[in-house]
């Protein structure tokens, strides 16, 4: 015997909770994929121009930008180690953000809950022979969010590293 569809009715406190999740981890994932494109971006065009910028520094040591006495290798110079001090406060805010581990883990825990609002809609998979598929949709409901807290909070720690400097393993 099989779960016949089932209405998604937003009047379902439970029911409007998890389309909220929903958007939530959609909306979250958008914006850490696009902070994270958008810094690497920067990063990579700030890392082309570097050699670019090397290569003219020595070209003419000499040549004076028009109406002042600065050296173009100077400024030069200064502009390319400029670009590599943005790498690495780019990078740095990447890790400190986690911008990539969040969007991808954000993206899968969305993902997750639209499978379980589907199969759930469908009266399909565990839904179909349970006795209140109402009931298993909240609680698989919570177990995705739970885990996706767990996943987040192991993030927030900080790693500890042993004495020659290897990562140690959390128990």
């Amino acid at each position: 015997m099989s779960t016949p569809p089932v209405a998604w009715n937003l009047e379902d406190p439970n029911l409007k909770r998890i389309e909220e999740q929903i958007d939530w981890y959609d909306k979250k994932s958008v914006l850490f994929q696009n902070q994270y494109k958008r810094i690497k971006l920067i990063e990579i065009v700030a890392a082309a121009f570097i050699p670019f910028l090397s290569a003219l520094h020595f070209s003419d040591p000499n040549l004076l930008f028009p109406y002042t006495s600065v050296r173009f290798a100077t400024v030069v110079g200064t502009v390319t180690a400029l670009l590599g001090v943005l790498i690495t406060i780019l990078e740095g805010i990447l890790q400190l953000q986690q911008y990539q581990q969040n969007w991808v883990s954000y993206r899968g825990t969305c993902e997750a809950l639209k499978h379980e609002k589907f199969t759930y809609i469908a009266g399909a998979g565990v839904y179909a022979s349970a006795a209140n598929p109402h009931a298993l949709l909240v609680e698989r409901f919570e177990t995705i969010g739970s885990q996706e807290n767990t996943k987040w909070a192991s993030l927030q720690q900080p790693q500890k590293f042993d004495k020659t400097g290897q990562a140690e393993k959390q128990a």
